[in-house]
């Protein structure tokens, strides 16, 4: 296998474990914004405030590895 196919390689790994993260993520934080919003509906609109600033960053976390990925596949900072 040559450089260039461990770099496909480890790109792939980072785009999918990222996904796989963030999608468990945001379906752990959906969760648990709908039990305490059944529980206490009265907070609902606090709740639900931190639940998309939250969403937001776990999305921006995976957005940022799709970049380091994108990095090394078209920039190629190993020098080869």
């Amino acid at each position: 296998m040559t450089d260039n196919g461990l770099i496909a390689l480890a790109c792939g790994l980072i785009i999918g474990l990222g996904a796989i993260g963030a999608c468990l993520g945001i379906a752990t934080m959906g969760g648990r914004f709908i039990e305490g919003a059944v529980r206490q509906p009265e907070l609902m609109e606090p709740l639900q405030t931190k639940m998309f600033l939250l969403a937001g960053l776990i999305d921006a976390n995976f957005l940022i590895g799709v970049g380091v990925a994108m990095m090394l596949v078209f920039a190629n900072p190993f020098g080869l």
